[in-house]
């Protein structure tokens, strides 16, 4: 395998490891806003892990954020506004990214 072959493949692997990452800290992102939101709601427990899961599906209707934010808009109502929503969203995702990083240093 030529030096240039080597590096190719090691630019693809690094492709493909960032976006396995980015895939695992969008979902838990989207779980944490989930577990966030049901406590706005009142959920607890195991209706609260419920909410969350759906928040997660959500995600996979269409690429972005979007659909993420309009199923926690849409259910928490009055509730929170769209600033605190995406605010809350970046948030989640920054913690996100720290818990997938500590887990992998594990």
């Amino acid at each position: 395998m030529t030096t240039f072959d080597e590096r190719e493949h090691a630019f693809e692997s690094k492709f493909a490891h960032d976006a396995e990452m980015q895939f695992k800290a969008e979902a838990r992102r989207n779980k944490l806003l989930g577990l966030w939101a049901a406590e706005l709601l009142g959920k607890t427990g195991e209706e609260a892990n419920a909410y969350a899961v759906e928040v997660v599906k959500s995600d996979f209707e269409e690429a972005g954020d979007e659909d993420v934010y309009r199923k926690v808009s849409s259910d928490l109502g009055d509730k929170a506004d769209e600033v605190t929503i995406r605010t809350k969203m970046v948030q989640l995702m920054a913690e996100a990214k720290v818990q997938i990083m500590t887990e992998v240093k594990d």
